[in-house]
């Protein structure tokens, strides 16, 4: 192909580093040195200091990279996602999922991985290094002859990472000369060609001749070259430029004094409960699986690091004077403290002042004047040879290779599905003891000594004549089924199309996921990916499958699949879970919506869908998730038993293949359906989460936890927990046979009612409850 290089910039906007009635901290070197800074947003985005480096006199000192000067972590993580987000529309969704990002050492290693965040990109982020480690092999180096430190190393941990197809972004705070990125191109050009680089950056302030010496090099490259940046401008020097900055140096400040021996203080280390195996930094690389484990970690290690500090948290109003603290990392590292830094930030809001900023190597020489860049300045041994300090706080957090990948569960060998329906992101427990009859394992769920998940109800084996309802069930709604099926998956691809990966909750949106499956390759001729992932109440979402997810595709297309609603708990836990995930769409898609808690659905319609009449039996064989801390540890999946012993008794494909024969005769009128929903007014009216807080209250149950609103709920209440009593819709016929049976066979009784905007509600029992009260104002036993 034909090389070629494309500018893109835009005026900065955002920031508060340059205050209006502020000089510009640019002034003092403008004057003195003779430099002059032109272009839209650059006075916003960069300063200007004095280097004691002969190959350059003038420093230009970002004002939103955290590097030199300290700066509020919320605006160098905005800058740095705003250049990604401006990557990710250059290069649109598809490319920008392949691509792989390097930023360079030092001043850019953090932010290379924030516009990696920003761009969403799957495949992960490098940054240059200028340390050389033994165990690592070294996959290419370039040289920056301008720099103070001129050697790059690049050493992945998966030398794959750069020999992919996609193309690779090249990050920088500054684009001045282009020299460096031509070099770092022409060395991995060599080693592994490709079609398409990035050069995204700040800054652009070259020159028409160094613009013209990019394009020429990529014409004999044979690639294309894109320059982005926030804001293009021209750094103009005069031909003494060397001879001046050596004058000023020398007459302001001549040859750095070491610091003097400072009064030994007090250093407190802070125990932040870094996750284990992850890394803090993109020397070996970093991608999406590990930005989503330290998004999940870094509210806690806020909050470690807020109490250690004694900070007040953002809703405090008790008065006080504002603490001041710096989140400060060191040379290249410089990603992790940031990320810190933003969550204790976001923690603490204007209750504290919280700043960042990183030690440099950059011999700048500080002037104390309200017109330069950097004011203040320390000097002191690298930190591998530290010097004494004063009083700090230490927050470590340990380096090293990239954590053990679990790898997804498929049938035979796990489920009975086929192993292309379905990709299970679990451990498997199979031969794990973890059920415990229902009654103790109610008592210890109600008293607050144990969660639901850490154990497993005993699995529930259906009579002879249950079986025959389900079957009789199945038969008389297989119709309905299919054509609920077909209109939520041609709203999930015409809403989130062309290609959408389906993610069922596990277990009980797994069928669905299934179905939606089929649908899509049966009418459409898709293939959709199909994972299976575990979700836990008051726990959140299995992290380290979304690491999975977002690892091999890009996050933006996942749909969250589950089989109905009841109150909307799990709908609610999907978008608290994924509120520290903003790359996936915090959405559910059911088959059935009788609660109007979603506005992705099949019908809101309170029916007997009759996946919900089984467990396990009708869920590829496969247990209610586990989470448990001394089974699960933090690399693994969220954990799940196959019972394999159940075999005899398994319908899972069965459910499946006879609701997906009926797609073809219903494929019109779910397209029509489909069709509806999208010209309608589909917004949640969580209907039924109120009717959930006025049964709470009309019956003196004091945790809505306890009511199972909606036929599939009022099912797993009988089948697995201890049920109290069932509300039913007078005259639901028979969508509630089955419940009437079950109930029947455990001695519950079934009252019905005028108003439930459900078909029937399943209240447990909360003998346990403290408190609780039944309708007739006795203590609930």
């Amino acid at each position: 192909m034909n090389g070629s290089v494309r500018e893109h910039s835009s005026q900065a906007t955002g920031g508060d580093p340059a205050q209006p009635s502020a000089p510009w901290s640019g002034t003092w070197v403008a004057e003195r040195l003779g430099v002059r800074l032109t272009g839209d947003g650059m006075r916003q985005l960069l300063g200007l200091a004095l280097r004691r480096n002969p190959k350059r006199a003038h420093l230009l000192v970002s004002t939103v990279l955290g590097k030199h000067v300290p700066q509020r972590p919320s605006v160098v993580l905005e800058a740095g996602t705003r250049l990604g987000a401006r990557v990710r529309e250059l290069l649109g969704a598809g490319q920008a999922a392949d691509a792989v990002v390097l930023g360079f050492a030092e001043t850019a290693t953090g932010l290379g991985l924030t516009v990696a965040y920003g761009m969403g990109s799957r495949a992960g982020a490098l940054h240059s290094t200028r340390r050389a480690v033994a165990e690592v092999a070294r996959f290419g180096a370039f040289e920056e002859e301008h720099s103070h430190a001129t050697s790059h190393l690049l050493l992945p941990k998966d030398p794959g990472l750069l020999r992919g197809d996609g193309p690779l972004v090249l990050v920088d705070d500054e684009l001045s000369t282009g020299r460096t990125v031509r070099n770092t191109i022409a060395a991995l050009h060599a080693a592994h060609p490709r079609q398409r680089y990035v050069v995204a950056a700040l800054v652009d302030t070259r020159g028409g001749d160094d613009v013209a010496e990019l394009e020429k090099f990529a014409a004999d490259l044979g690639a294309r070259i894109d320059v982005v940046a926030l804001a293009a401008g021209r750094v103009r020097l005069p031909a003494d430029v060397l001879e001046r900055g050596s004058t000023l140096v020398a007459r302001h400040g001549g040859t750095p004094a070491p610091a003097p021996a400072a009064e030994r203080g007090t250093v407190e280390r802070v125990e932040l409960g870094w996750p284990a195996g992850l890394p803090d930094g993109g020397r070996h690389g970093f991608g999406p699986r590990e930005q989503i484990r330290l998004e999940a970690a870094l509210p806690a290690m806020a909050a470690r690091l807020a109490d250690a500090l004694g900070l007040p948290a953002a809703g405090d109003s008790t008065p006080g004077e504002v603490p001041r603290v710096l989140v400060l990392g060191t040379e290249e590292l410089m990603y992790a403290p940031l990320r810190l830094a933003c969550a204790l930030e976001e923690r603490t809001g204007s209750r504290a002042e919280i700043r960042f900023s990183t030690t440099t190597r950059s011999p700048v020489l500080a002037v104390d004047d309200p017109g330069y860049a950097i004011r203040t300045a320390l000097r002191f041994p690298a930190h591998d040879t530290p010097d004494a300090t004063r009083d700090a706080s230490v927050a470590t957090g340990p380096g090293g290779g990239p954590a053990r990948r679990p790898a997804p569960l498929h049938g035979p060998a796990f489920s009975s599905y086929d192993p292309e329906d379905v990709a299970w992101l679990l451990r498997d427990l199979s031969d794990v003891p973890l059920e415990a009859p229902t009654e103790e394992r109610e008592e210890a769920i109600q008293a607050g000594g144990a969660h639901y998940a850490e154990s497993l109800p005993v699995e529930y084996q259906p009579s002879p004549e249950y079986q025959r309802l389900f079957h009789s069930a199945l038969e008389s709604s297989a119709a309905r089924l299919a054509r609920a099926v077909g209109t939520v998956t041609e709203t999930v691809l015409a809403e989130r199309g062309p290609r959408p990966v389906l993610v069922s909750l596990a277990r009980a949106g797994t069928p669905v996921g299934v179905l939606m499956r089929r649908w899509a390759r049966q009418t459409r001729g898709l293939d959709l990916p199909h994972y299976a992932v575990s979700i836990v109440r008051g726990r959140g979402i299995d992290t380290n499958a979304l690491a999975h997810l977002a690892a091999h595709h890009d996050p933006a297309d996942i749909v969250f699949v589950d089989g109905w609603t009841g109150k909307g708990a799990i709908t609610r836990e999907l978008a608290q879970a994924l509120a520290a995930h903003p790359r996936f769409v915090p959405e559910l898609a059911v088959l059935a919506d009788p609660g109007s808690c979603v506005s992705t659905f099949g019908t809101r319609e309170d029916f007997l869908i009759p996946s919900a009449c089984l467990n396990s039996t009708v869920s590829g064989l496969i247990s209610r998730t586990v989470l448990r801390a001394d089974l699960i540890g933090p690399h693994d999946f969220h954990g799940a038993k196959f019972y394999r012993e159940l075999a005899g008794n398994d319908v899972s494909r069965h459910f499946v293949d006879t609701v997906a024969a009926h797609f073809t005769e219903v494929r019109d009128g779910a397209v029509r359906d489909a069709a509806a929903l999208a010209a309608a007014d589909r917004t949640p009216s969580w209907a039924g989460w109120r009717a959930v807080e006025e049964i709470s209250e009309a019956y003196g149950i004091g945790d809505v936890n306890l009511i199972k609103p909606g036929v599939g709920e009022t099912t797993r209440v009988l089948l697995r927990r201890v049920p109290w009593r069932i509300l039913a819709r007078r005259g639901a016929g028979a969508d509630l046979d089955h419940v009437r049976l079950l109930a029947e066979q455990r001695g519950v009784p079934v009252e019905e009612t005028d108003e439930l905007p459900y078909t029937c509600v399943g209240l447990i029992h909360p003998r346990y409850t403290r408190g609780a009260t039944g309708a007739d104002g006795k203590a609930a036993r």
